[in-house]
């Protein structure tokens, strides 16, 4: 069997289980096993397809068609232009994440400070962390997560490029009141970016078995209305970040307004900003901490930059 051949019936049998983008698929899975790019793929379709590549071939295929993601099978996902490992310990990275990095670089040249710490919350696979630090040779930054087993993938992240001087993990609830403890050595950051959780219960049951059977549910969902989280973070950021500080989190599409709000409410925050993903849907609010004790009584609406 030529490769192009086992091409044709990986799709043809990906298609038949449901798989969204049966073609793409069974590109990746077989050029994962060939280790080879992608591209090379056409290049060399008429060649044979050794015994043993053809039988690794269809052990991914039948993890694939029982819908196991694509990532979580090759181990590896793209993010910022950089290969990520990840685990079923672990939410796969998504190009609407990018929008998150996009923004919080965006603050940190507004910030202007060389040095600036930056705390990711929830880190997970670290991507957002390694971004930054491998956009910003001179930044540091605080890598937090409850899960152990999700740090431990983060570190490999941080380790594979060479980021581990300037990335630190620590493991635990950094959203939990202020006390002894080792998150709360981490000093006061000029910028906190997270990815929450921001799925609801309802929407968690119609999600399909590519997440909601292979993806951590609680890195996904946020509670009943998607904001439990967000609560937490309003409440809790002001206190970590410095002065003129800045807040920059992800949102489920449909939750821009409310997470604004959220930030508005405390008084805490001004100068709220939304950022839109490729798609032009509000992906990130950003809000900036205000000086000493004032606080905003201005409600003025959430600005958009950048995006669609």
């Amino acid at each position: 069997m030529t490769r192009s051949q086992a091409l044709r019936d990986a799709v043809s049998r990906l298609a038949r289980a449901g798989c969204p983008e049966p073609r793409a698929d069974a590109e990746v899975l077989l050029a994962h096993v060939l280790g080879e790019e992608r591209s090379r793929l056409i290049l060399r379709r008429d060649e044979p397809l050794a015994p043993r590549a053809a039988a690794a071939f269809a052990r991914c295929l039948a993890r694939r068609t029982c819908r196991e993601p694509v990532a979580a099978i090759t181990g590896e996902r793209e993010f910022w232009s950089l290969a990520m490992r990840v685990t079923r310990s672990v939410l796969i990275p998504r190009p609407d994440t990018e929008t998150l990095v996009e923004e919080a670089l965006a603050l940190l040249a507004r910030i202007g400070r060389r040095g600036a710490r930056v705390i990711d919350v929830g880190t997970g696979s670290g991507c957002v962390a390694v971004a930054l630090a491998h956009e910003r040779p001179d930044v540091r930054v605080w890598a937090v997560d409850r899960s152990a087993r999700a740090l431990r993938v983060a570190g490999e992240n941080v380790a594979r490029h060479g980021l581990s001087r300037r990335v630190r993990l620590r493991r635990g609830d950094w959203l939990a009141a202020s006390g002894a403890g080792a998150l709360n050595r981490i000093p006061q950051a000029d910028l906190i970016v997270s990815n929450p959780p921001y799925v609801t219960a309802a929407q968690w049951k119609r999600l399909p078995p590519e997440i909601r059977e292979f993806e951590p549910r609680g890195a996904l969902v946020g509670g009943k209305d998607g904001l439990a989280f967000y609560r937490r973070l309003a409440r809790r950021a002001p206190e970590r970040l410095r002065a003129g500080g800045w807040i920059a989190l992800e949102v489920g599409a449909g939750q821009a307004n409310a997470v604004a709000d959220l930030l508005r409410a405390t008084g805490r925050f001004r100068g709220i900003r939304v950022r839109r993903d490729l798609a032009g849907i509000p992906r990130v609010v950003s809000a900036n901490k205000l000086s000493g004790g004032r606080k905003d009584r201005s409600g003025a609406p959430a600005r958009h930059v950048g995006g669609a």
